[in-house]
């Protein structure tokens, strides 16, 4: 009897592991379906929402487009606060290149590292926080004037602190480097231009002619009237010759204090010697700069505008004979504008005429300029 007990016991045990471990298994599947479910719920919930997030956001930027379009200026242009908002949706939105239509991508960019610049430049402004103490203006300019008496910084610095100032040596070369220089060597030359009263400038031009040959030409011009002293034409010119016609633009007077030339290899040890010998100071102009030398290189100029480019220059008399009329139509008809509309002779002005008055043309280098008078 009892071992019929034990056996059913036994029987009874082992049929309720078996339930168990299946009912367990049953149970662990139910766990991990549930999972997965849950799983995939809020992926699909996770999904739907951020899509949602991207339709927002490619909304909020093609209508922030099309009010830049919309603006009413003369011509579009992105304002700050659009730049600023594209600068923002970058960072915030992965997707912010698609529905980009005004600008390129590159452009956004370039504002993001420009703002970049910015902030870092505001973050790293100066402030007046300690370190040393400033130079008034007037310190400074004490400084400045004792440059120019004392070539040295611990002379200049030790006049200081026996004046009360208390600078160290450092801060007195340091504004030492800073001291005005004098003007530059094109300022120097302009404000020497400027005073024309007492210049005179020479120079050659050449002219080809009928037969293919040069001729060139001399001149030499003042400064003040703009008055041509002495003009004439040659095949050959040499030093003599110049020298001749440097002696001709001053028969009698003596010669400006200043005359111009270039660095032509006519002009050479002769040609200055003579120059100092009729009381006038040689200047010679810098390599390949015409315009230090501007008012003989705008004279040319006039020569080939109004005469030379007409022509046909058939030998040296036939240029020598239209120059001729030229420097008399240039003297006493054609006015210019840096004399106030002046000519270099002085030609005087007539009464307003009265209306209906008679104006009278009088032809000047065979028909090509005109002189203009009121008739008696």
């Amino acid at each position: 009897m009892v071992s019929l007990v034990k056996t059913l016991c036994t029987r009874m045990v082992m049929t309720w592991r078996r339930l168990d471990a299946a009912c367990f298994d049953k149970i662990l599947v139910m766990i991990l379906a549930v999972i997965t479910s849950l799983r995939h719920l809020l992926g699909w919930v996770v999904s739907a929402f951020s899509s949602r997030e991207n339709l927002i956001l490619e909304n909020l930027a093609l209508r922030q487009q099309v009010l830049a379009l919309h603006a009413k200026r003369p011509r579009r242009r992105l304002t700050a606060l659009h730049k600023l908002f594209w600068v923002v949706l970058r960072r915030l939105w992965s997707e912010w290149e698609q529905p980009l239509i005004l600008v390129t991508p590159r452009t956004v960019v370039g504002w993001h590292r420009a703002g970049f610049r910015l902030y870092w430049t505001w973050v790293s402004r100066a402030r007046c926080v300690g370190g040393r103490r400033r130079v008034s203006k007037e310190v400074r300019a004490l400084i400045f004037r004792m440059a120019a008496e004392h070539p040295t910084a611990p002379r200049i610095h030790g006049e200081l602190l026996k004046l009360g100032f208390q600078l160290s040596e450092t801060t007195v070369s340091r504004w030492l480097r800073r001291i005005p220089r004098t003007p530059d060597p094109a300022k120097r030359w302009l404000t020497f231009l400027r005073n024309r009263e007492a210049i005179a400038a020479m120079n050659f031009f050449t002219v080809p002619t009928l037969t293919f040959g040069v001729l060139y030409c001399f001149f030499v011009i003042d400064h003040d009237r703009r008055k041509i002293l002495r003009f004439n034409v040659t095949r050959n010119p040499t030093a003599l010759w110049i020298v001749q016609q440097m002696r001709e633009a001053w028969p009698y007077a003596p010669a400006l204090r200043f005359l111009l030339f270039d660095h032509d290899s006519k002009f050479g040890s002769g040609v200055i010697s003579a120059a100092k010998q009729l009381g006038s100071q040689p200047v010679r102009t810098v390599f390949r700069s015409p315009w230090q030398n501007g008012v003989a290189e705008r004279w040319v100029e006039s020569c080939r505008r109004d005469l030379l480019d007409h022509v046909i220059v058939l030998n040296e008399r036939h240029l020598k004979r239209l120059m001729s009329e030229y420097v008399r139509y240039y003297h006493e008809d054609r006015t210019h504008l840096g004399l106030a509309k002046d000519t270099p002779t002085g030609r005087p002005t007539a009464i307003c005429p009265a209306v209906g008055t008679k104006i009278l043309s009088f032809p000047r280098l065979g028909g090509l300029h005109h002189r203009y008078a009121v008739a008696a």
